[in-house]
């Protein structure tokens, strides 16, 4: 892979192509090389005995390598091409391995390097698209690009459902979506143009201070990370926990995907109807609502509530943040969603191991729970203030 940046971005003709291009990137980096470890867990817990705290341990990893990926796209110019499609590999590659071992540090060596790869693609494959977009007034495409992340969890929901109906264990399960990864990186190869860019900054604006309101936005941000990632990882875990839930098990990770998949465009109209910012807000109470639903309302109904109002909402939150980012680092837009990725990645490392330490604690997740519902409340508080 290059350093050196192409010279110019996707042509207007293709808007299209570029858009699906990016809609895949983030069904492989994210949807699944992030998420597919939510269905996967419980029948890891199962066969392999881990405590809570090294199922959380190994979800922190994740994220600490997505921290890692998004500090180390904060600062040079990258060409977007050659580092997205090698980030893509790179997450199909440490999906597939999870399946191929048993050691706990293995783990948590394939999720970091994981982490940093999807790191990587969320930054550049986002910052790319939507600044390519906003150059031909097609800013409105932006929602088919976030909804690659729902489409990804449904889509290796539905793996993992139909492998564990003819009988594949856990460790099929990972190689299965590492498999399903591949697919995608070889779409992406065909879609993803070779002069897609990020317009490099002036040198007067490569340093230029972000502002007080970037500083608020980037804290709010860090809170949902924190908020929205303890219930996103083990939500599978709490409906198999309860015997009046666990009948919705393997349906309930496609709820949360599937509804994850029209979020961008719902609030992408409430923030041009409201204001991004107070767009963010409403989605950040909403998601504290069903956060609070898997926790008080213990049954088919309230879990599967609670998982279309956190599935509706994380991706929303990630669009409209990512969204204002960018107008407010507009002079050096791959640093400001680098910056809010690190914020987001920062709340998301904390999120799991403190949830998992304290459900193993505490014998269940409704601290965490409620450890999560406060977060994304003063979230929607920080933002709008």
């Amino acid at each position: 892979m290059t350093d050196t940046p192409a010279v110019c971005t996707a042509p207007p003709a293709s808007p299209l192509r570029f858009v699906i291009g990016g809609f895949i990137a983030l069904a492989v980096a994210i949807g699944i090389g992030r998420f597919v470890y939510t269905p996967i867990l419980p029948h890891m817990v199962a066969a392999l005995g881990l405590s809570k705290l090294a199922a959380g341990l190994i979800a922190s990893a994740n994220l600490a390598g997505y921290l890692a990926g998004a500090i180390l796209v904060a600062g040079p110019r990258l060409s977007t091409r050659n580092w997205v499609l090698g980030g893509l590999l790179v997450s199909a590659i440490t999906t597939g391995a999870m399946g191929l071992t048993r050691s706990l540090p293995m783990f948590l060596i394939l999720r970091a390097g994981g982490g940093v790869a999807s790191a990587i693609v969320l930054v550049l494959a986002c910052a790319a698209v939507l600044e390519a977009l906003a150059e031909i007034e097609r800013s409105e495409l932006a929602a088919l690009l976030f909804a690659g992340v729902g489409a990804g969890i449904v889509g290796s929901a539905l793996l993992v459902s139909g492998l564990r109906a003819v009988g594949f264990n856990w460790s099929s399960l990972w190689i299965g979506s590492g498999a399903m990864s591949l697919l995608g990186v070889l779409a992406c190869w065909n879609l993803i143009p070779a002069h897609a860019r990020i317009r490099p900054p002036t040198h007067e604006n490569r340093d230029a201070p972000l502002g007080e309101r970037f500083t608020r936005l980037a804290v709010a941000y860090g809170l949902f990370g924190f908020g929205y990632i303890i219930t996103a990882t083990f939500l599978v875990a709490i409906v198999r926990s309860h015997v009046s839930t666990r009948a919705i098990e393997p349906t309930v990770w496609v709820i949360f995907g599937g509804t994850a998949v029209p979020s961008v465009a719902l609030w992408g109209a409430v923030g041009r109807r409201f204001g991004i910012s107070r767009g963010f807000a409403l989605a950040a109470l909403t998601e504290a609502l069903g956060v609070l639903a898997t926790l008080f309302w213990r049954s088919v109904v309230g879990i599967s509530l609670g998982s279309a109002l956190i599935g509706g909402t994380f991706m929303g939150l990630t669009a409209l943040g990512l969204m204002r980012g960018r107008e407010l680092a507009a002079r050096n837009p791959q640093r400001g969603v680098a910056l809010l990725t690190s914020a987001f990645g920062l709340g998301q490392i904390v999120g799991p191991s403190s949830a998992g330490a304290l459900a193993d604690r505490l014998g269940s997740f409704t601290v965490p729970s409620l450890m999560a519902a406060a977060a994304l409340v003063a979230s929607a508080g920080l933002v709008e203030s």
